[in-house]
C-alpha cells in the first residue's frame, strides 16, 4: 500500500509552448479506494458560479461493497453555488479492453437493446455554426441531426391533436468533437457534453412561444449517470466524438424538462467512412436529465452591471 502522500500524487507532464494547456498524470490507488469510479451525481445550482477561485468540500456519507456516497460542495467567496449528493463505483475497462461485468446488462444483438438514435454517420456530418453565447464554441466542432431536427416542424405527423395517445414532444441530436488533437472524450467532460443541445424554447416555432426574447436556460437541478465505460480508441470508436440526442415534452411557467442520452462515435466528424454495421458497436456512456428555466437576458444584464458596481 502507498503512502497518501504517493496515492494522491500527480505530476505535470506536458505544457504547450502557448501556455494554454497544462497536462497532469497520476494513478488511482486500489489500496485506497475501492470505487474509483463515478455513477451518478445529482448537482442542484443554487447560485450562478463566477470564473474566479473556489473551494470543493467532500464529505463521505458511506462506503458498502459496491458503491460509496458522498456530498460535494462548490464554494466561492464563502457561498456554496453548487450542492451535489454523488455515488462512485466501478465503471472500468479490463486491461484486454473488456468490461466488467457485475451483473444483467441489456446489449445488440438483443432486439430489447437500444441503438444509437442519430440518423446520419459522422463522417458525412459537416460541422455547423454554435451559438453566439457559447464562449468555448472555438473548441468544439458541432453536427446537427437533420432528419431529427425535421420531426419539430408544425406539419410533422409527431405533432399532437385531440386524438393523440400520449405524444413525442420535442427532439434534437447532433455529432459533437471537440477539435484540439489532445482532446478527449473522459469521465470529466460528461458533465459538459450533457449540457450541448439545442434548448426546448429554440426548437418550438415562435408562434408557440410568445413573449419569450432573447433568453438563457440556467439549470436548477441535473442528475448525470455514467452508464457504460468509455470505449478506447479502435476502429470501431472515436476519442473526440460523441453523439447527443436530446428529448423534451414539458414546459409549465418556464420550468422544463431535458432528458440527453451520450453516445459513443464511430469516427470524428468529417473523418473515415461508414462501415455496415456500425451502430451495433455503439453505447450509451451517460444520460442526464435536467429542470431548467427561462430567464430573459437582461435579467442576466442588470445583474452584471450591479455586480461591476460592487
Amino acid at each position: 500500500m502507498a503512502p497518501f502522500r504517493e496515492a494522491v500524487n500527480v505530476k505535470s507532464v506536458l505544457q504547450e509552448e502557448e501556455g494554454e494547456y497544462r497536462t497532469y498524470t497520476g494513478m488511482v490507488d486500489p489500496d485506497w479506494t475501492r470505487h474509483p469510479d463515478p455513477i451518478h451525481v445529482t448537482a442542484h445550482y443554487l447560485r450562478s458560479s463566477q470564473p474566479s477561485k473556489f473551494e470543493i468540500r467532500v464529505r463521505t456519507l458511506k462506503t458498502g461493497r459496491g458503491f460509496t456516497n458522498l456530498t460535494a460542495e462548490l464554494y466561492q467567496q464563502g457561498t456554496v453555488t453548487v450542492s451535489t449528493q454523488q455515488i462512485f463505483g466501478i465503471n472500468s475497462v479490463l486491461p484486454d479492453g473488456s468490461n466488467q461485468s457485475r451483473g444483467l446488462t441489456l446489449a445488440p444483438p438483443s432486439s430489447y437493446a437500444r441503438r444509437i438514435p442519430l440518423h446520419t454517420h459522422p463522417s458525412t456530418a459537416v460541422p455547423q455554426f454554435t451559438r453566439d453565447v457559447w464562449k468555448f464554441k472555438p473548441y468544439i466542432a458541432l453536427s446537427p441531426d437533420p432528419v431529427i431536427f425535421e420531426k419539430n416542424a408544425l406539419n410533422h405527423p409527431n405533432r399532437a391533436n385531440a386524438s393523440t395517445v400520449g405524444g413525442t414532444g420535442l427532439e434534437w441530436g447532433a455529432w459533437v468533437s471537440f477539435r484540439d488533437q489532445g482532446d478527449e472524450i473522459t469521465e470529466n467532460s460528461l458533465p459538459f457534453l450533457v449540457d450541448v443541445f439545442a434548448g426546448l424554447p429554440y426548437l418550438m416555432p415562435r408562434s408557440e412561444r410568445p413573449g419569450v426574447g432573447i433568453s438563457w436556460f440556467p439549470t436548477m437541478v441535473l442528475a448525470l449517470e455514467f452508464k457504460a465505460p468509455i470505449p478506447r480508441f479502435s476502429v470501431d470508436h472515436a476519442t473526440r466524438t460523441v453523439g447527443i440526442y436530446y428529448s423534451t415534452k414539458f414546459i409549465n411557467d418556464g420550468r422544463h424538462d431535458c432528458n440527453v442520452e451520450v453516445w459513443s462515435a464511430p469516427q470524428d466528424i468529417g473523418e473515415g467512412k461508414e462501415v455496415p454495421g456500425w451502430r451495433e458497436k455503439q453505447v450509451c456512456i451517460a444520460t442526464a436529465t435536467q429542470m431548467a428555466y427561462i430567464v430573459p437576458m437582461e435579467v442576466n444584464l442588470e445583474r452584471a452591471k450591479k455586480e461591476n458596481k460592487l
